[in-house]
């Protein structure tokens, strides 16, 4: 019995050397991983991952779980957003491999994510392509670099087309729904469904999407005229869901929808005609106002308005000179347009402003009748012409400004992810 007790406390005693020999094994090892890899604070682990591209960003989430917390902080993504430059946001008409054949446009990838399949996903898939025809979108975007240009994919596809965009956010049809409307990042892929509006046809409403200073909440802005001429306008919050009708702008200043809304100086603004228009129509997005204010000329059909540096422009052509005029207005109330500067070298008459870039500042020209782009360099005071250098548009891609950002509208629940 003595002896069977002795040999219990000598297998006991190996034990605890072997693990106080364990522990000490890992804290030196540990030391030495200290000292190959010495510790990094926060800031500086934020200030490295914030200058990653977003591909990257988005693996760079799950390495381990501080990396998860930094990237999902609201401070770093709106960080993210000022540092990142403006793109252009496209469809490209897809066909499934089946149809391709009948059809010269290139076939979908097969690791593509559908957005309708996803709202769908409950759905048998034969049901899906019995409603629905194999024809959709693909969802691309092109970067400007100097004087080259590349065309970006999201790996993402559509049926309805982009209304509208805000700070990394579209807005599509919701081909599921008639007249809803779909709200994503597709570079997260995070989405939400939105109830249907007041029901229009196309070329009567437009579509505005911003973000409110105040409350810092999403609105989605709904414009539509009536047979009579009248315009009338509601607004969605996304944070609420549901359309609340405002008092729209005063009869008779809208003539068309043509062009896309601009966001800038805490207000949306429209060109109102398609031609020979003398002035603009600006909605404040925090007071929900509409407010008629003239232009420092007449706005001609290669005309446009967009926003530069954080002010309204407005880029106007001069008919009798090779001449481009650039007007800029910093704020709806107390100011009036100034000229800012005079492009006077490489300027074509159908070259059309489509948006500025945010980090340099440069301005983003297509011409009207062959679709080649043109930037106006501000430092250099020279009209480059862009080459692309990756990936291949159609002629009758329509662009809107865009950023890609890891941004989102809400952080609760109701919205999807979509995963490949």
């Amino acid at each position: 019995m003595a002896k069977s007790i002795k040999n219990k406390n000598v297998n006991l005693l190996r034990l605890v050397e072997e693990g106080a020999s364990s522990k000490k094994t890992q804290e030196e090892k540990r030391k030495q991983q200290e000292i190959l890899v010495p510790y990094l604070p926060k800031d500086c682990i934020t200030n490295i991952l914030i200058r990653l591209p977003l591909e990257s960003l988005q693996r760079a989430r799950f390495v381990c779980k501080p990396w998860y917390n930094i990237i999902n902080n609201a401070k770093f993504i709106d960080s993210h957003l000022c540092r990142s430059e403006t793109v252009l946001i496209f469809l490209i008409e897809r066909r499934s491999s089946f149809s391709s054949s009948m059809s010269s446009s290139p076939p979908e990838k097969p690791n593509s994510i559908s957005v309708e399949n996803k709202l769908l996903q409950s759905k048998p898939l034969p049901f899906f392509e019995q409603r629905y025809p194999a024809s959709s979108f693909s969802v691309q975007f092109r970067e400007f670099n100097g004087e080259n240009s590349e065309i970006g994919e999201y790996n993402l596809r559509c049926m309805g087309n982009i209304r509208a965009t805000c700070n990394g956010l579209i807005l599509l049809d919701n081909k599921m729904k008639k007249g809803g409307l779909i709200v994503m990042n597709p570079v997260t892929r995070k989405m939400s469904t939105l109830p249907p509006g007041t029901l229009f046809p196309p070329h009567m409403e437009s579509y505005a999407f911003a973000l409110s200073n105040v409350t810092g909440e999403y609105k989605v802005v709904h414009l539509f005229r009536d047979n009579l001429g009248h315009v009338s306008c509601e607004i969605l919050n996304l944070g609420m869901k549901f359309w609340r009708e405002i008092n729209g702008p005063s009869f008779g200043l809208f003539g068309w929808f043509g062009y896309s809304p601009v966001s800038a100086i805490g207000a949306l603004h429209w060109i109102p005609q398609i031609d020979h228009s003398d002035y603009i129509i600006s909605m404040e997005v925090d007071m929900e106002k509409f407010h008629q204010v003239p232009l420092p000329k007449c706005c001609r059909t290669y005309d446009r308005i967009v926003e530069l540096g954080g002010c309204l422009s407005f880029i106007t052509h001069h008919e009798e000179v090779s001449q481009i005029d650039i007007w800029i207005l910093k704020s709806l109330f107390g100011e009036v347009w100034t000229l800012q500067h005079s492009i006077t070298v490489g300027t074509i008459l159908d070259m059309v402003p489509l948006c500025s870039l945010r980090i340099k500042g440069d301005v983003v020209f297509m011409r009207d009748e062959d679709r080649s782009f043109y930037i106006y360099d501000f430092e250099l005071q020279e009209m480059k012409k862009v080459e692309l250098v990756k990936g291949d548009v159609p002629l009758s891609a329509s662009y809107l400004p865009h950023i890609n950002s890891l941004v989102s509208w809400c952080s609760s629940d109701g919205a999807q992810y979509m995963e490949d």
